[in-house]
């Protein structure tokens, strides 16, 4: 019996995780389902939009070391509440549409909110959550259970969205949904998850000092190798935030069926996420992210030469596929490289934050330098040098991943 609440009670924590996790993001990246009528509502140029998700990405940024060395220290209850119902409460003001400015300050704090308090945790409770040899299939599972509440309830709101026919009073309303879903997801922390679910309490590292820390983080070469990874992942999953304009924009396609194109890659994020975790403890992390990178490579010139008319439609909605599958794939296992390159797991946390203060840097950069490309280089060819630069930055993630396969594989053979 106890054995049965224990497991049941195991897959309660993956679920909260899954919830938070899949939500707490909608506010931040809200363009992009919607970027046209954020633009719109909001009276924002391209540059201007890219700077909401900029100016986001630097506080990230600045708060994913530190928050990383938090998350080791503090409960996984405190911060995953905390900051999921900050977040979401400063989403109810921004359903108001405030002014340029306003709207700036409130990126700027949700990504404090995010990284800060949240993402460390999140990546500390997924590590604890399984043995050394299901980590694949641990962050996997995270993936998957993000991708299914991401595919629901963006379905769910895009329904309303349209239902209210797509105005300024529709947008507001999505966002009000979007900010209540994340209060609940607050709540839903605070009741399930307890304070060891990350297991700091009973490691045999725990350190009470943040230079310590992150000096023996630092010191890892694994480490900054997982952050190349993680970087070029994230600029391609960028990448994909660009097809719903790139679907109107080069191929006429209506903001309504751009959107459902935005929404239905979301799709490919379950099955992905859940095979890439089954296959990659199988056949190696690292091996697996290396050839998924090679496909992205391959995906993202496809998009940069692919003349916009109509009868390759088909082909454009395959290579969405095929990109947003190798994109959710990798985003569901390359924390699982943390395991497989040996970093200590006491120190999961920073080195979570270090890795994520590198890899997540896209946040500041790709939105902003999209908008302008798209803003000086209107037409085929502003996306034809997106895309490249974005095939660019995936070889180089696969370099480094050839990397820590040659390593692991050096540290085996010894």
């Amino acid at each position: 019996m106890n054995i049965k609440i224990v497991s049941i009670r195991r897959w309660l924590i993956m679920m909260v995780l899954s919830i938070s996790g899949g939500t707490i993001y909608f506010l931040p990246i809200l363009q992009e389902v919607y970027y046209q009528p954020l633009a719109t509502a909001l009276n924002l140029d391209n540059t201007q939009v890219g700077s909401l998700v900029s100016i986001f990405g630097v506080f990230a940024m600045l708060s994913y070391l530190p928050g990383g060395w938090v998350a080791d220290k503090v409960s996984p209850r405190i911060l995953l509440s905390s900051s999921l119902l900050l977040t979401g409460f400063l989403g109810l003001y921004f359903a108001t549409l405030p002014s340029y400015p306003m709207s700036l300050l409130i990126h700027a704090i949700w990504g404090i909110t995010t990284s800060l308090l949240f993402w460390g945790a999140v990546v500390r409770v997924t590590r604890n959550w399984a043995s050394a040899d299901d980590q694949g299939k641990a962050f996997g599972f995270l993936q998957t259970g993000r991708g299914l509440v991401e595919i629901l309830v963006s379905m769910a709101i895009l329904a309303v969205f349209g239902y209210l026919g797509g105005t300024n009073f529709a947008l507001s309303v999505v966002i009000t949904l979007f900010s209540i879903l994340i209060i609940f997801s607050g709540i839903l922390s605070w009741v399930i998850i307890k304070d060891d679910d990350d297991g700091k309490y009973s490691s045999s590292q725990f350190s009470g000092s943040p230079f310590r820390d992150i000096i023996t983080v630092l010191k890892l070469p694994v480490v900054w190798l997982i952050a190349i990874v993680v970087l070029a992942a994230y600029s391609a999953y960028w990448g994909t935030y660009r097809f719903t304009s790139y679907s109107s924009d080069i191929f006429g396609m209506s903001i309504i069926m751009a959107g459902v194109i935005g929404v239905g890659k979301m799709w490919m994020n379950p099955p992905a996420a859940f095979m890439a975790g089954f296959i990659a403890d199988k056949n190696g992390i690292a091996k697996s992210v290396s050839v998924l990178f090679i496909i992205l490579v391959i995906s993202f010139v496809i998009f940069a030469f692919m003349p916009g008319i109509p009868s390759l439609i088909p082909m454009m909605i395959i290579n969405i596929a095929i990109a947003s599958f190798a994109v959710f794939a990798l985003r569901g296992i390359y924390f699982a490289l943390l395991e497989e390159g040996g970093v200590p797991k006491g120190v999961t946390g920073t080195a979570a934050g270090f890795i994520s203060m590198i890899g997540f840097t896209p946040d500041i950069f790709m939105p902003l330098m999209g908008g302008i490309l798209l803003d000086t280089l209107p037409g085929d060819q502003g996306y034809r040098y997106f895309f490249l630069i974005v095939a660019g930055i995936c070889f180089i993630g696969c370099m480094a991943s050839v990397t820590i396969y040659r390593q692991i594989n050096n540290k085996t053979a010894r």
